[in-house]
């Protein structure tokens, strides 16, 4: 399967904790705050001409002034950048010389993200990678644990696949359709998986899509790919079999109903005392519903032809009172 994503936003976000009210962002970013960024609904016109992590700090620092930050203005793509791109990786947890939890991805380019998934995949670090379509209708999250799960290089974009420039796909004058909805749900998408991978809690998606155009959400999990372009990915797929083999089958072991009576000597039988036909009346139609979901329960229909009726007549009220008189 081939993916050609426009990522929702330019960072690259590191995040490290250390219990549920204590946190670390590292924040990765070379680019500067335009006008044209304001459709985001993050930043604002006055930090206009600042650097995207200078402006991204500001705004956190006042929805949370407890969370320490660590803000890095460069591109991470460039050699020495790189370099120390992974060691802050590797060592810029809350405790010394620990690693971060997790890194998430929200570039808008294909090198800086073959750029996450080498640094990753040579550390071993579990990470997040997000995106939106280049026509703002769709986009996707995707968890990434090296060895375990398929990274970005075993199923690149055909983009990436060809090595063709992506700079080439750019027209002077064009820009790519950005939609600030489909952006916040897919935002919206990584943070709760971002809550449930960090607090444990929940079913943790490995891919979760959104199709903005069916409101369609597919999900499924991708194994790593044997002959990834990556050497790092396959050395981390190496660990993983091995730690598999090492680790302990658990036996299932099926326990067996006791039988409570062998026979039954008094012939007794357990019967409804509602027959199929008396539960069917008092039941109602049942709607034509999409497949997982079903009613709790049903309204029978109201019998309109209950109590008695009078025939109708073509006689006054007089005659009829006459008719009552006589009898």
């Amino acid at each position: 399967m081939l993916w050609l994503w426009w990522e929702w936003e330019e960072w690259a976000v590191s995040l490290q904790k250390c219990s549920p009210d204590v946190a670390l962002l590292l924040l990765f970013d070379y680019d500067k705050v335009e006008l044209a960024n304001m459709n985001r609904l993050f930043f604002q016109p006055h930090q206009a001409g600042l650097s995207k992590v200078e402006a991204a700090e500001h705004t956190l620092r006042s929805i949370n002034p407890d969370v320490p930050f660590e803000s890095h203005n460069y591109n991470i793509t460039t050699m020495d950048n790189f370099t120390h791109f992974m060691n802050r990786i590797s060592h810029g947890g809350l405790e010394e010389g620990k690693p971060v939890d997790l890194v998430l991805s929200c570039v808008d380019n294909f090198e800086a993200r073959m750029a996450i998934n080498t640094a990753c995949n040579e550390l071993g670090q579990v990470w997040m990678e997000s995106g939106v379509s280049e026509n703002a209708v769709s986009g996707h999250i995707q968890l990434i644990i090296p060895g375990e799960t398929a990274c970005f290089a075993c199923a690149p974009p055909l983009v990436v696949a060809a090595n063709i420039d992506e700079k080439t796909l750019k027209r002077d004058g064009v820009c790519a359709a950005s939609l600030p909805t489909t952006m916040g749900v897919v935002a919206g998408l990584l943070v709760q998986n971002v809550l449930k991978f960090l607090l444990g809690f929940g079913t943790v998606s490995y891919y979760l899509g959104y199709n903005a155009m069916q409101d369609f959400f597919p999900s499924m999990a991708m194994k790593a790919n044997p002959q990834c372009d990556d050497r790092h990915c396959r050395r981390q797929q190496d660990e993983y079999k091995k730690k598999e083999v090492e680790r302990p089958k658990q036996e299932v072991v099926q326990e067996e109903e006791e039988v409570v009576h062998e026979d039954n000597e008094w012939g007794i039988e357990l019967v409804s005392e509602v027959s199929e036909a008396e539960l069917q009346d008092a039941s109602g139609p049942v709607p034509d519903l999409p497949e997982g979901i079903t009613v709790a329960y049903t309204i029978p229909e109201k019998d309109g032809a209950s109590g008695e009726t009078v025939e109708e007549t073509d006689q006054s009220l007089e005659e009829l009172m006459a008719q009552m008189r006589k009898m």
